[in-house]
């Protein structure tokens, strides 16, 4: 089992409550919920934050300092092509 992100980078100002996060982004994905949360929590996010939970989307978007975080911590670096071919087959391998 892993957590990995990857190399998206895209420029983006995202709202967080009263303020903006501007910055460059990547997603964070794991084989399982539990692993991304704990990943997560380790990296100072908060759950809340994830995007698509339960689904085959589901992730973390992530800055480039959040990302070399989750590197540190063990995530696996990976193609964007491949972190979202990845993530359905994970999806559909859960599905009865």
């Amino acid at each position: 089992m892993a957590v990995y992100v990857d190399n998206f980078k895209a420029k983006a100002d995202v709202p967080n409550g009263n303020r903006v996060v501007r910055g460059v982004w990547c997603h964070m994905t794991a084989d399982t919920t539990e692993e991304l949360l704990e990943m997560a929590d380790k990296i100072g996010m908060k759950r809340s934050w994830i995007q698509y939970p339960g689904t085959w989307k589901e992730h973390f978007d992530v800055t480039l300092s959040k990302r070399a975080l989750a590197v540190a911590a063990g995530a696996v670096e990976v193609d964007v092509r491949d972190s979202v071919m990845a993530m359905r087959e994970r999806w559909e391998a859960r599905q009865p």
